[in-house]
């Protein structure tokens, strides 16, 4: 029996156990969200049988915090500068030791940046992130460590988000040697703050399993539970799939109620464009009514020669007896403002009479 063997016996430790082939971590995270749908006693009864061992570097010195499911508590602290394992480190022992060792690098040390890349790639994102490293970060694949998640998809599916997160080798080169030498290595390399299951250790740098057995008892387990918890979900899913059926239902109604609401406000606009058509045929005057009106305001002696009617305005012109008198003469007409001359009025040599160019605004008469 070595000697951290019999250290961790004395303090009553399990020494470590991780698996590395890469089944284990899909299998992990599938269990931590089968765990998150356990009443709260079941998880707090799981998480303390498997514990795990979190080491928080601040430069050389770094707390250790023991992780029971989502909870930490600090149980000591280690550094750089002495050697030993971290069961020689720690101020206070857990009863059951630890499953694994955690990294947690500051998150100032971790450089996250969000990438566009080919949906293509999605089966090996790690393998492509490995030759784009240089170009998406100011760094080189051989001196970093890695890891990435697809966010989603743009583009209509045919690129992925995804996010990729970056630390230099030198920020925990010296942490993950020092964590080998006190026989604990890291099984995962995070930082605060880290997305479910993110390790920017590669795989194969992360502790390879002691025995089948280990593996074999992490698949039961999760067996059991996937199974529990199917049991306890089983209405829930039923209870989607119905309101999934009443949210297509209702998907459909909606859509039929817009498709109404078009044809009623289509059918509002023409009822107003015909209303509008109508008010203005109303207000606009009559030229029947406005010939009327000049044949009893023009005195005789008086013609016109022509006569324009624009948006309201008229403009006439003519000779008459009596020119310079018409403009209080057309004044009194209903619906008729704003007369002036156009032109200065001019004796016609031949006829005797005067040339006029007389404008006004004409209007439909108001009448009570």
């Amino acid at each position: 029996m070595t000697a951290l063997s019999r250290s961790a016996a004395r303090a009553g430790l399990r020494l470590p156990r991780v698996a590395a082939w890469p089944g284990v971590g899909l299998l992990r995270r599938w269990g931590d969200t089968l765990l998150r749908c356990m009443p709260q006693g079941l998880r707090r009864w799981i998480a303390l049988r498997n514990p795990r061992l979190v080491v928080q570097p601040q430069g050389d010195d770094a707390q250790l915090l023991l992780q029971i499911g989502g909870e930490r508590e600090p149980i000591g602290g280690v550094d750089l500068r002495t050697g030993g394992t971290l069961v020689s480190a720690l101020a206070r022992s857990p009863k059951r030791g630890w499953r694994e060792t955690w990294l947690e690098l500051p998150a100032e040390r971790v450089l996250l940046r969000r990438a566009t890349l080919p949906a293509q790639v999605e089966d090996n994102l790690r393998q492509v992130l490995t030759f784009e490293i240089d170009r998406l970060t100011p760094f080189v694949a051989r001196d970093v460590y890695f890891d990435a998640r697809v966010l989603g998809r743009v583009a209509r599916g045919a690129k992925l988000d995804v996010e990729l997160a970056v630390a230099r080798r030198d920020a925990a080169a010296d942490w993950l040697e020092r964590l080998r030498e006190g026989r604990s290595p890291a099984a995962r390399l995070a930082w605060p703050g880290a997305w479910p299951g993110a390790n920017l250790l590669p795989r194969e740098e992360r502790p390879k399993p002691r025995r089948l057995g280990s593996l074999l008892t992490h698949g039961l387990v999760i067996l059991v539970v996937g199974l529990v918890v199917a049991a306890l979900l089983s209405p829930l899913v039923q209870q989607q799939r119905t309101q999934a059926l009443l949210d297509a239902e209702l998907k459909r109604a909606r859509s039929t109620a817009v498709e109404v609401e078009g044809v009623r406000e289509a059918l509002e606009r023409a009822r107003l464009g015909s209303v509008e058509v109508l008010n203005r045929k109303r207000e606009h005057p009559r030229m029947i009514d406005l010939l009327r009106e000049l044949t009893d305001l023009l005195p005789d002696g008086t013609w016109v020669q022509t006569l324009n009617f624009r948006d309201g305005e008229v403009d006439i012109r003519g000779e008459s007896d009596q020119a310079t008198a018409l403009i209080g003469m057309l004044e009194r007409g209903p619906g008729i403002s704003a007369v002036s001359f156009r032109s200065p009025v001019m004796q016609v040599a031949s006829t005797g009479q005067e040339r006029f160019h007389i404008s006004f605004q004409y209007g439909r008469p108001k009448t009570d």
